[in-house]
């Protein structure tokens, strides 16, 4: 019996090459993104560039903006197709120039070409949803295109650790290749027969402009502030702050910075607490790798078990905010950031204590998963509440833009505190730990400033 075109899922034969296409190509980048926290210790010692530590974070982060923006400006004017090939193409060149790097200016320019290409893929795969699928189908396509960043999550960074813990970290970039490959043979079929671009489309380059600005001036600021000992770095720092100012007012909801009540007060919390998150993960990994000397494969198993908690809390806050029906959200997100501030105490505890500190380490993976699990999902609902009509894409651009960039300024801040510690000699402990205090002020102040959250009461 032939099913009715109500019974046909996405994974039935008219969208399973493409469901199947977009799942690999999310896992992929994903993977991509996150097995690279276990590795970057290996990568900056063999290099000798941990003065640059921040920067394979931050580049990446940092590109993948200007991808998101670039291609989103063009995407309808160019076309899905091309703009999924140009994309996929940019990024296959990030992964040869990071895998055969010799140095760390070669890697960290091989993450700048992955990050772009990143940012441009999953922008081709949101639009090629909207193309391809009937409205019906588009939840369960996000919920699964949702899905396909656990299991890079779970497994990726003890995957990266086994490989380069006994082949070489440079096995981590080479995997993707197959994966990516498969990808681009199920989807592009599809894409194919999408409508090609409207070259008389009209673009706004504004937000492209304003994307590319913010990343020269967040670099130059990075940059500078990994030299402060240095007068020229002074000047950097302060010109790349100037830079910044424009564009970030542009790309934010008015009011951000000022942490106004409701939608600005949700995001500005956001970007800290995502930010914390984020550079947490990266430098607990460099401390137990290169201060506890523990194996790239048992740190990524570490780092795993936050993934794990996220996961639980994230099932959690959504059979919560089910039973509640959202009125419960604002507690979340505190409780959520309450048990982030204990998670990065507890990191502290763990690099700090001479002898041992993995249970610490292990507690504070936890704390820090199960704590962005409740409050992440959360503030995305509560932001999203307070988008009125036709401003819902305006919104989820801002969610996704601060997702991206607050982790790439912390990170990258974070390694310039390396890079001063190094300069000075204090050794890298110290350094760790000056990283891991400022995630610390950030989480405190996301805290602080989740009390001006404020969810909408709309009528029935």
């Amino acid at each position: 019996m032939t099913p009715s075109r109500k019974e046909v899922g996405i994974f039935d034969a008219p969208y399973r090459a493409l469901t199947i296409g977009i799942i690999l190509a999310v896992t992929t980048v994903a993977f991509e993104g996150l097995a690279i926290t276990t590795i970057a210790p290996s990568v900056a010692q063999q290099l000798q560039g941990l003065h640059w530590y921040g920067w394979i974070f931050s580049a990446f982060l940092l590109a993948q903006i200007v991808g998101t923006m670039t291609v989103g400006q063009r995407i309808q004017k160019n076309g899905v197709f091309a703009s999924f090939v140009a994309s996929i193409l940019l990024f296959l060149v990030g992964i040869v120039i990071a895998a055969t790097s010799v140095n760390m200016g070669t890697l960290i320019w091989g993450r700048v070409f992955q990050g772009f290409g990143a940012g441009a893929i999953i922008t081709c795969v949101y639009y090629s949803i909207t193309l391809g699928y009937p409205d019906r189908l588009r939840t369960k396509i996000l919920a699964v295109f949702s899905s396909a960043y656990i299991l890079p999550a779970l497994a990726g960074p003890y995957i990266a650790g086994l490989l380069a813990e006994y082949l070489s970290w440079r096995f981590v970039f080479w995997l993707v290749l197959p994966f990516i490959g498969l990808a681009v043979v199920l989807t592009l079929p599809a894409f194919r027969k999408f409508p090609a671009g409207d070259k008389s489309v009209r673009q706004n380059g504004r937000k492209e402009g304003y994307a590319v600005l913010l990343a020269l001036g967040t670099g130059l600021l990075l940059s500078g502030l990994g030299m402060l000992t240095d007068w020229k770095g002074m000047a950097l720092s302060v010109a790349g702050f100037l830079i910044m100012i424009v564009p970030l007012r542009k790309l934010l909801p008015a009011g951000t910075f000022s942490a106004r009540r409701g939608l600005p007060a949700t995001i500005f919390s956001r970007g800290l607490f995502v930010a914390c998150y984020n550079a947490t993960e990266s430098y607990v990994v460099l401390a137990l790798t290169d201060v506890k000397k523990m194996p790239a494969d048992l740190a990524g198993l570490i780092v795993a078990a936050g993934a794990l908690s996220w996961s639980a809390a994230a099932w959690l806050q959504s059979r919560l905010d089910s039973k509640d029906h959202g009125a419960g959200r604002n507690k979340r997100v505190m409780t959520g950031i309450g048990f982030m501030i204990v998670g990065v105490a507890a990191v502290m505890l763990a690099v700090g204590l001479s002898e041992g500190g993995i249970v610490f380490a292990i507690i504070s993976q936890l704390f820090t998963g199960f704590g962005i699990g409740l409050a992440h999902p959360t503030t995305g609902a509560i932001a999203l509440q307070h988008a009125r009509t036709g401003e819902e894409g305006e919104v989820s651009a801002s969610l996704q833009f601060t997702d991206a960039f607050s982790p790439g300024l912390s990170i990258g801040i974070g390694g310039a505190f390396i890079a001063i510690s190094q300069s000075l000699n204090w050794g890298l402990l110290t350094g760790i730990l000056l990283a891991l205090s400022l995630q610390l002020l950030l989480v405190i102040l996301s805290f602080a400033i989740s009390f001006r959250i404020k969810q909408l009461k709309r009528s029935a």
